[in-house]
């Protein structure tokens, strides 16, 4: 059961589940908590597992005047700091790895370790004119039933498009009692894509795992790489035959190259070699 947490003059609906190292997970654009829902469920039994809604997302409100990836990674400092806990496994996607990199490089004394799962560094041309499309197609889709099935485009293998997985998650999100509006969806976009580490990233000290799909249209391998090659000592795997969100479509793989990964940081210590 969730609650919501006072944090930087908001309130972020929070989850918590589970005992042992803590292990905070930062969802991407648009999504509240539970996308994470396969992580929560199955990493719960080793760890102490928390999620949140960004601003804009879920139950979080979004916020007046201009929202920036900075303020996110801000506000999921504080909220560890207020949650009491002293440093975290912290794990991103797309937007929610934007954050991670924010969070690392602006408050390095929480972040235990950093798994960065589709990821980039800043964007390019194709990315830009991507998102632009997004941009529009928030609030130009005839409904949003279309504009989820055209988005998920981008985001999920053929194989879920073939095999109901999609259609089912997209029946579950316009189920969800806490939609997000057109406004927010573009507010936050408008935030990921202003996203730019890319000569601050070589001060990451956190131990670094950068995943990325070997399908992935939206943030493909070569972002990936970029990201990994600035970090020092990070680590680059691309899993096959996966694209934007192996964490839903494959969670059992993805759980447990996360947990070796955390094992290994908390078993040795120290930047893990490449």
């Amino acid at each position: 059961m969730g609650v919501y947490v006072e944090v930087n003059g908001t309130t972020l609906w929070t989850e918590t589940r589970g005992e042992g190292p803590d292990v905070l997970l930062i969802a991407g654009l648009s999504d509240p908590a539970e996308a994470w829902q396969a992580q929560i469920d199955g990493l719960s039994d080793r760890y102490r597992v928390t999620a949140f809604d960004n601003r804009g997302s879920g139950r979080t409100p979004l916020p007046d005047g201009s929202m920036s990836v900075a303020m996110m990674a801000d506000d999921a400092a504080e909220l560890l700091r207020v949650l009491r806990v002293d440093e975290a496994h912290v794990a991103g996607f797309s937007g929610g790895s934007a954050i991670a990199q924010e969070l690392a490089l602006r408050h390095p004394d929480v972040v235990r370790s950093l798994v960065l799962m589709s990821t980039w560094a800043r964007a390019d041309a194709y990315f830009t004119a991507m998102t632009r499309f997004w941009h529009w197609l928030a609030t130009e889709a005839p409904d949003e039933r279309a504009m989820q099935e055209a988005f998920f485009l981008w985001i999920y293998t053929p194989r879920a498009h073939a095999d109901g997985t999609v259609q089912r998650i997209i029946d579950e999100a316009l189920a969800f009692p806490y939609p997000q509006p057109a406004e927010a969806f573009q507010r936050q976009l408008e935030a990921f894509v202003r996203h730019d580490t890319l000569e601050r990233l070589p001060g990451i000290t956190a131990p670094t795992l950068v995943l990325a799909g070997e399908q992935d249209r939206a943030t493909p391998p070569r972002l990936g790489r970029v990201v990994a090659d600035a970090i020092p000592g990070a680590r680059f795997e691309v899993m096959a035959g996966e694209a934007h969100q192996p964490f839903q479509e494959s969670p059992d793989v993805f759980n447990a190259r996360v947990d070796a990964f955390w094992r290994e940081v908390d078993g040795g210590g120290g930047t893990l070699p490449s």
